[in-house]
């Protein structure tokens, strides 16, 4: 496995849990459970692609890698 899918594993794990903690639903109008949980998966993929993109490219241009 590469690097980088561990990095996206790893990532993914971190901004799953630390998005538990934000209650969505309170945000959306009542009765749209299934509109805030795609909100929340849309915008956890987000998070997890935009994190691992910048650690992924920081590691190559300060040659830690």
């Amino acid at each position: 496995m590469s690097s980088k899918a561990i990095l996206y594993l790893i990532v993914t794990v971190i901004v799953t849990w630390s998005l538990d903690s934000v209650n969505i639903n309170k945000i959306f109008k009542k009765n749209r459970e299934i509109q805030a949980r795609v909100f929340y998966l849309l915008l956890d993929l987000c998070l997890i692609y935009l994190i691992t993109n910048f650690i992924w490219d920081f590691f190559l241009t300060t040659k830690i890698n």
